[in-house]
């Protein structure tokens, strides 16, 4: 093991203080993005303004998604006096697990390699700095680091909890291993039962690969291990069962893994090859190194096998490779895929690429040849991308623009070209090539200095592109928030009709009822208000003496448009962006539903079980 000095722990500093940077530096600055965010972010305010810390609820109704810790870390930050102050968005606070989880992590790999430095790492402190900047800069980290989801939380907890276990293997302590079972169990509280899937698979892989099992098992102890996660994680379970009852089994396990796992849910079909597709894009633009550093691990396996196994101390590669593959190969067989199900696998990524960092450019043989390949081929993703972003300005009509068809940003190629963005990210990246060019000459290969044009790619194009989307999709959605609070009177009730914004419950703080814009819809609409009962809202009879005699009613273009909702009379109040705030009389909703009803035989469904409901 090597001893910290002063300058490991200024490498370390410098790690975390990048990290700072490109994890929080704007992070509360835009709104949330719909849908998903938006839902966990209502979840975890809810738990911090009811008391409830049990039992997630999202716009009146408990959400069984995801276990409980980044509900209970967002409640956390909600629960910060004057919150709202420092934070008027929201969205820090929501925000806040996902990016303190990728900063930690991202320390915590370049601390693990500057105590470890692996076989004929000449430079341990550079390969260090260069592995935390390869998992920082990863493209999914950077956009899930700042997305309000359980994502990056199970990358940071089940990251943490694997490097400790290698960290075990290598050097155990007195009860060592107990802390990356302990960090397994909140890994599990962030996403469910997959954390201790992938943790097993990866550790038998690495014990196949490295050929120890018995070391292996006597120092990471799985069998107390496994009890050690169940402990942290368990009580929860059970609580919310004894809470809850079948449904949360049905929802939880039944539908959010097992069924998501087992078949495609919500239209998420992809090929085979489709986790392949994110190994290659999540490690741009170092990607061909990823792949040299496969091989050169593959070599080490193939080795073990004939020689032995390598000494424990310099088996990161393989335990990285093992991890990776745990990843690859679990996802692939899942029904559902997405592509934020391959964050866990980056850390592992960043660890393969930083093997790769302190080879030499030797004389013309094999090695030497391929080093080269993967060089050329790391300058040319940098190239390609740059030109992708000068694409826009240098010929319009072939730009990617030209294939944003969304009617919430119809703006947003003009506003890109204007703004600057295209033109900075261009110049960071083309500055990252020309680095990598000259660098050449050198005999070591210095991927180090690649990598700091890409953080200002991040800082002076993706975190300024967030800003304008903000503009465009969410921004609206706020000022109608605003508008339908002031304007609601008592009783009243608020439904979104047509395109599903749950940010409108978050904006609002009230439950909002969400409906399609079928026939089937406007009757579901008419029922709810008169029958349905959701956490802290119940609708009403319309001659009972509480009731309101009409309902606030945000509505897109499009929608507004057919004519069984232009056969409400609605009063138009306001218009946002795309969206429109009506005032519609109860009395002619429930008439032109009886209508509908009658005319077309049409049975309501809204109280059909449906667990993507909100």
């Amino acid at each position: 093991m090597f001893s910290f000095s002063k300058r490991d722990f200024a490498s370390l500093i410098f790690i975390a203080f990048v990290g700072i940077i490109l994890f929080f530096w704007g992070l509360g600055a835009t709104g949330l993005i719909d849908e998903t965010p938006a839902k966990f972010a209502a979840a975890g305010r809810s738990m911090s303004v009811s008391g409830n810390w049990l039992t997630p609820v999202s716009n009146g109704i408990p959400r069984f998604d995801k276990p409980p810790l980044i509900y209970w870390l967002m409640g956390l930050i909600y629960s910060i006096p004057n919150q709202s102050s420092w934070d008027p968005l929201g969205s820090f606070a929501a925000r806040f697990p996902s990016a303190i989880s990728s900063l930690l992590l991202m320390t915590i790999l370049g601390e693990t390699l500057l105590r470890w430095p692996q076989k004929k790492n000449i430079n341990q402190r550079r390969t260090a700095v260069f592995t935390a900047l390869s998992f920082a800069l990863s493209p999914f980290v950077m956009i899930w680091s700042r997305t309000a989801v359980s994502d990056a939380l199970l990358c940071g907890t089940f990251g943490l909890s694997m490097l400790l276990q290698w960290r075990c293997y290598v050097k155990p302590r007195q009860n060592s291993w107990v802390y990356a079972w302990i960090i397994l169990g909140f890994a599990i509280l962030a996403k469910g039962p997959v954390a201790i899937v992938l943790m097993m698979f990866s550790l038998f892989l690495f014990g196949l690969f490295q050929n120890d099992f018995n070391r292996l098992r006597n120092h990471i102890k799985p069998g107390y291990g496994i009890l050690v996660a169940m402990t942290v994680s368990l009580p929860w379970f059970v609580i919310e069962y004894i809470l809850e009852g079948n449904i949360f089994l049905k929802s939880f396990f039944g539908y959010h893994n097992f069924q998501r796992y087992t078949s495609i849910v919500n239209s998420h079909q992809e090929g085979i090859f489709f986790f392949g597709l994110m190994l290659i894009i999540a490690s741009l633009p170092f990607t061909p190194l990823l792949i040299l550093g496969i091989i050169k691990g593959g070599k080490e396996i193939t080795n073990n096998f004939r020689n032995g196994s390598v000494k424990p101390s310099n088996s990161l590669l393989i335990f990285s490779i093992s991890w990776l593959f745990s990843v690859l190969i679990f996802f692939t067989l899942s029904g559902t895929k997405l592509p934020s199900y391959w964050l866990p696998a980056i850390p592992a990524a960043a660890i393969i690429v930083g093997q790769v960092e302190n080879l030499e450019f030797k004389k013309e043989n094999k090695k030497s040849i391929l080093l080269n390949t993967c060089w050329w081929l790391t300058i040319s993703f940098l190239l390609i991308i740059s030109f992708i972003f000068l694409l826009p300005i240098m010929m319009p009509d072939l730009s990617f623009l030209n294939q944003i068809n969304d009617n919430e940003m119809k703006n947003l190629s003009d506003q890109l070209l204007s703004s600057g963005i295209l033109k900075r990210g261009a110049v960071c990246l083309l500055v990252a090539a020309f680095i990598g060019i000259v660098s050449k000459a050198s005999s070591k290969v210095n991927l180090l200095s690649l990598q700091i044009p890409i953080i200002f790619f991040q800082l002076l194009a993706i975190n300024p592109l967030y800003g304008l989307i903000d503009l465009n999709r969410q921004l609206p959605l706020r000022e109608a928030s605003k508008f339908m609070i002031d304007a609601k009177e008592t009783n009243e009730s608020i439904a979104m009709v047509g395109i599903k914004k749950p940010s409108i419950h978050f904006y609002t703080n009230e439950v909002i009822l969400y409906e399609s814009n079928t026939n089937v819809n406007l009757i579901n609409l008419s029922e709810r208000l008169s029958t349905e009962k959701r956490i802290g809202w119940e609708g009403r009879p319309i001659e009972s003496p509480k009731a309101s005699k009409s309902v606030l009613i945000l509505i897109d273009n499009s929608t507004s448009k057919l004519s069984h909702w232009q056969s409400l009379n609605p009063r138009k109040l306001g218009s946002f962006g795309i969206y429109n705030v009506w005032r519609v009389n109860i009395l002619r909703l429930n008439e032109i539903a009886k209508i509908l009803k009658k005319e077309y035989n049409l049975v309501s469904s809204w109280a059909q079980y449906n667990p993507e409901r909100y």
